[in-house]
């Protein structure tokens, strides 16, 4: 029998007072003592186009604690890719420092970064990124393989049966759904326990059911397995399912809020708007930067 959907009214969104933020970004460990697991201080990235400068990160500085779910937002030119991009060591900041569960990642070289991806970081991409004539059993091992973990059948059938596809573990990506597809991909992603996940546009690709799907699945992940989860969406109902809100514009934050009561993806569907975060995006990217000094 299909579960019972029940459409919930947000509550308010509530912003870090400013000496809280302070003192956040001194700390190495949550009030609740978490680990800080992401620690990124005033970063830039500079994409130099013959004689154009393009300045996609203008000194960003953000702490991710151990087992928090955080949504990255933007519209369009923002930086937020570019954050990805550096979050996933798949680039370096043009100048900052990045800590990665203690590791400094901001000047590795390129075989260093594919053992800290590999080791460190899980992906979800939107369009799923499987081989297509490979069993998902064999696309969930792959990273074990890299890192020739033994062992790898076992943890891979684990990591399948913990997004509710134990039945699935030798079908092709032919032979599943979309939502079925991105659940492989999730479970690539854990397989190996990395310090953190990131998904980009991981609903992106999907049906709104299967969308929520796989929403529940991220927050089961974080909140009976701890997980810390980052996600890069312009989808504000996604980013509703999230404990926190990160908001850039021209390539600097300008908005970190706490999120009170986040959507429950097993009980909550897609409302026609959400005023709260109307207000929030209004406020946000209609005021002048200096607004935000």
């Amino acid at each position: 029998m299909d579960a019972v959907i029940e459409t919930r009214t947000a509550e308010p969104i509530a912003e870090q007072a400013p000496d809280a933020a302070t003192a956040a970004s001194n700390a190495t460990v949550s009030p609740d003592n978490r680990k800080l697991v992401i620690d990124i201080r005033n970063i830039t990235k500079v994409y130099k186009m013959g004689d154009v400068e393009v300045h996609a990160l203008r000194g960003v500085s953000l702490k991710v604690y151990e087992g928090e779910f955080v949504s990255i937002m933007g519209p369009s030119g923002s930086g937020k890719s570019t954050m990805l991009q550096i979050l996933g060591a798949l680039d370096q900041p043009t100048s900052g420092e990045y800590f990665l569960d203690d590791v400094d990642v901001a000047k590795m070289r390129d075989t260093q970064l594919a053992k800290i991806r590999n080791q460190k970081i899980g992906f979800v991409f939107q369009s799923f990124n499987l081989l297509a004539r490979t069993d998902a059993l064999r696309q969930v091992e792959l990273p074990l393989l890299y890192a020739g973990t033994p062992n790898r059948s076992r943890l891979a059938k684990e990591a399948l049966e913990s997004v509710g596809l134990g039945d699935r573990l030798h079908h092709h990506p032919t032979e599943l759904s979309g939502g079925q597809q991105q659940r492989v991909a999730i479970a690539r992603a854990i397989v190996s326990n990395p310090a953190i996940v990131l998904g980009d546009e991981p609903t992106g690709a999907l049906d709104s059911h299967s969308g929520q799907e796989v929403l529940k699945i991220f927050q089961q992940l974080n909140r009976e397995k701890k997980m810390t989860v980052v996600f890069v969406t312009h989808d504000s109902f996604v980013a509703r399912h999230t404990d926190r809100i990160v908001m850039l514009r021209d390539g600097e934050i300008v908005t970190d809020r706490r999120v009170p009561d986040p959507y429950d993806a097993a009980t909550t569907e897609r409302p026609s708007s959400d005023p709260e975060l109307e207000a929030m995006f209004k406020e946000t990217y209609s005021a002048p930067k200096e607004h935000f000094a």
